[in-house]
């Protein structure tokens, strides 16, 4: 793909800004289930994993459909970046307040950042590189594990720090 570094600029900027609105989302449609879903429902960690998470896979897909049949390593390197990016934010979050003791609204924020960038950045490497073609299925069922899992947990989480509003 000739734009590739482009692509994953747009693709970063488009995340911030769709997982920056979704924060929001499900408070602006009244609370609706659905919505629910896909946008955070409460201020845990794990519903913040969604701002990532979501938008890029939805920016992945239409990636995908534009090039993935010219770009072969595009598949795997996506879902490789939306698996790192989305589990970044958990372990700079608990990293950071584990050293503070409380967390701070500003590097949340940061911490959503910073995901992103990593998340767009390891998937531009790994597309240039194809190394991660060969394991291009497990890398698809993890994302569509992650998938399953956020909606099941949404509305029936499990006893866990994860789930639970800091």
């Amino acid at each position: 793909m000739k734009h590739l570094k482009y692509t994953m600029i747009i693709g970063a900027l488009f995340v911030l800004i769709a997982g920056s609105l979704s924060h929001f989302l499900y408070d602006w449609t009244g609370q609706n289930t659905v919505v629910g879903l896909f946008a955070p429902v409460n201020e845990s960690i794990w519903e913040h994993m969604k701002l990532l998470f979501f938008p890029m896979l939805l920016y992945s897909l239409i990636i995908l459909f534009l090039y993935g049949r010219k770009t072969p390593c595009l598949a795997s390197s996506l879902c490789f970046g939306i698996i790192v990016g989305t589990l970044l934010i958990p372990v700079l979050f608990y990293a950071y307040t584990a050293v503070l003791g409380k967390n701070i609204f500003l590097l949340d924020i940061g911490t959503f950042i910073l995901s992103v960038l990593t998340a767009f950045l390891l998937s531009c490497r790994f597309t240039l590189s194809c190394r991660l073609k060969p394991y291009t299925f497990p890398l698809c069922l993890l994302v569509g594990i992650f998938f399953l899992c956020f909606l099941r947990f949404t509305y029936h989480p499990p006893a866990l720090k994860i789930f639970e509003s800091p």
